[in-house]
């Protein structure tokens, strides 16, 4: 399960697994961040928060959460992974490799922190 929700006027897409993720997890985070991005250049920030990361269900869940990340980092300024998980450090470097977003790490404990920082990036066409 993959609790999701957008904070509208600060244009940040909320994450939230709960379990190993399933294909069908990401049908309303897809359509959140659709909607958001159809009147807005981009998302200021991807707020991905879990005390440890879950997994996937299979390969399904594997390829529809590539297929997710591939289809809208081009239009998302900043990603938090606020997470204790020591798979983190390893995810906020392969992500400044793979996707066009900047990524960084924070301990879970820390999420105001890191929806400060995410509130903090500027949206592309919008002045600060």
């Amino acid at each position: 399960m993959l609790d999701f929700s957008i904070m509208m006027q600060q244009g940040i897409l909320v994450l939230e697994p709960q379990t190993p993720l399933a294909k069908e997890d990401f049908s309303g985070p897809n359509i959140a961040a659709d909607a958001y991005l159809a009147d807005h250049a981009q998302l200021r920030g991807v707020l991905i928060h879990a005390k440890a990361f879950p997994g996937w269900k299979d390969f399904a869940g594997f390829t529809t959460h590539m297929r997710f990340v591939r289809e809208h980092h081009k239009k998302v300024a900043r990603v938090a992974v606020v997470t204790d998980s020591p798979l983190a450090e390893i995810l906020e470097s392969l992500g400044t490799h793979f996707i066009s977003a900047e990524v960084k790490h924070f301990p879970y404990r820390d999420v105001e922190d890191a929806l400060d920082w995410l509130k903090a990036a500027h949206i592309a066409g919008v002045p600060d």
